[in-house]
């Protein structure tokens, strides 16, 4: 949930944190029982009279209900003018709506134990519910208000401007964030998802609350709304709450067409900047999500850089040579675009060797690929860790629309492990090749002049 800086007394504000605890604690005895076996979590499709459409796992092993939704449209959908748009409405739904000023919305989640939250990617807007199942009345209530009449009052919007333009501000001191920044840039230039989701200081200062409006018009829109539910509430129940807090939407959003992009290859970045430590960044394109290859490249990738303490690169670059405390590369499917993208931190004087071993991974995993050891132990790591995606009934409603803005099915979760039992050490050396062979991936590095 975003840092929130409350009117209420420090008192008050520490009661909210202790409500809040205790409703993550009692979100996490829900444990027991999915994650012994995602299999045996039960999806139903609920549909409600207004024809809202959810994903719902009802379960009574703890009174308490999560929900998450996504509308399609995220930051990608921010014009040059207004960056950060899409991210200054996340801030403020929650900061006034209906008859409530940011104080009194503020006061009534704290007073009815219930968390909310907003959040944006380049992709889909996110919203997040937590409540008691005894105050579900007053909750969903409060959720319909944050997300049909929020109120954008000039003194909050000022607030979350300032707190916005301060992290802008601070992620430009960290070279992490702005090798972050400066990858996007590269790989992606002239496109939206090249430009930084936040904003910059200077389109912030001059968002409006007509522009928080319009941009909300533009998103908040049935046609593309996701929605996973869990915990205790019936189905019949749930179809009544789909339609209170979604049913007066706009049929259909109003969406600017994303063109899609391959990602820049080929190049070499370096910004000078103070730091101990050199901050390197990479990325090339990857498979997007549908691709029938998606699934071996996740499997070579776990291998080549995944996040264990056995992939290619944490060897070579920490466990072999000292070079950095850590090292790692992930697939990021966007909708629009794919990539794989990696990171790590050496001194300045090593900067190059790390790139030269990342870059003799990529070679090597093209050229020979894993041995069938290797892609054995790193199938048997990917299913077996997979019921942590199901550790808290909140990481399980966002499990549920993430699969449905994935397109992936409501079977999926009973599928995944065996599409990953499915991935051949032929396939593995197939999307390796396609992926390295011949192709130069960009770095980014941030930090003293290189030698």
């Amino acid at each position: 949930m975003k840092a929130k800086v409350l009117m209420a007394a420090s008192a008050s504000a520490s009661r909210l944190t202790a409500s809040l605890f205790a409703l993550m604690a009692l979100s996490f005895l829900i444990v027991a029982s999915f994650a012994q076996s995602s299999q045996a979590i039960e999806i139903k499709e609920v549909k409600s009279p207004g024809g809202i459409t959810a994903w719902l796992v009802e379960d009574y092993t703890v009174p308490i209900i999560a929900l998450n939704f996504a509308f399609a449209g995220g930051s990608s959908q921010d014009t040059d003018a207004k960056l950060g748009v899409t991210n200054l409405l996340s801030t403020m739904l929650d900061e006034g709506a209906g008859d409530l000023d940011s104080q009194a919305f503020q006061g009534r989640l704290e007073d009815l134990t219930m968390s909310l939250s907003f959040s944006t990617g380049r992709d889909f807007f996110y919203g997040s519910f937590q409540s008691l199942q005894a105050n579900k009345d007053h909750t969903f209530e409060m959720l319909r208000l944050a997300v049909n009449e929020p109120r954008f009052d000039a003194g909050p919007l000022e607030r979350m401007k300032t707190q916005t333009i301060s992290g802008i501000r601070r992620s430009l001191k960290r070279p992490d964030a702005l090798a972050g920044l400066t990858l996007s840039k590269t790989i992606f230039p002239d496109h939206p998802y090249g430009r930084p989701s936040r904003g910059t200081e200077d389109t912030v200062s001059k968002l409006t609350s007509d522009d928080l409006k319009a941009q909300r018009a533009k998103i908040f829109a049935k046609d593309s709304l996701k929605i996973g539910v869990v915990g205790a509430i019936s189905a019949d129940e749930l179809a009544v709450v789909l339609d209170k807090v979604f049913a007066d939407l706009p049929e259909n959003g109003d969406l600017v067409e994303i063109p899609n992009v391959e990602p820049v290859t080929d190049k070499n970045v370096h910004v000078d900047f103070e730091s101990p430590q050199t901050s390197i960044q990479f990325g090339l394109p990857g498979y997007k999500r549908h691709d029938p290859k998606f699934m071996s490249a996740f499997v070579m990738n776990h291998i080549l850089g995944g996040g264990t303490f056995s992939s290619w690169l944490y060897d070579e670059i920490r466990e072999q040579r000292g070079l950095a405390y850590s090292v790692g590369s992930y697939l990021v499917p966007y909708q629009h675009s794919a990539l794989l993208m990696g990171s790590t931190g050496t001194r300045p004087d090593k900067a190059g060797e790390a790139i030269d071993i990342i870059k003799a991974q990529m070679e090597r995993m093209a050229q020979t690929g894993p041995t069938p050891a290797e892609l054995e132990e790193a199938k048997s790591y990917l299913t077996g860790s997979y019921a942590l995606n199901f550790d808290s009934s909140s990481s399980i409603a966002r499990q549920l629309t993430g699969i449905q803005t994935q397109g992936l099915g409501i079977d999926y979760i009973d599928k995944r492990n065996e599409m990953v039992e499915a991935v051949t050490l032929e396939g593995v050396r197939e999307v390796a090749r396609d992926m390295f062979d011949g192709i130069e991936p960009t770095f980014v590095t941030v930090g003293k002049p290189l030698n």
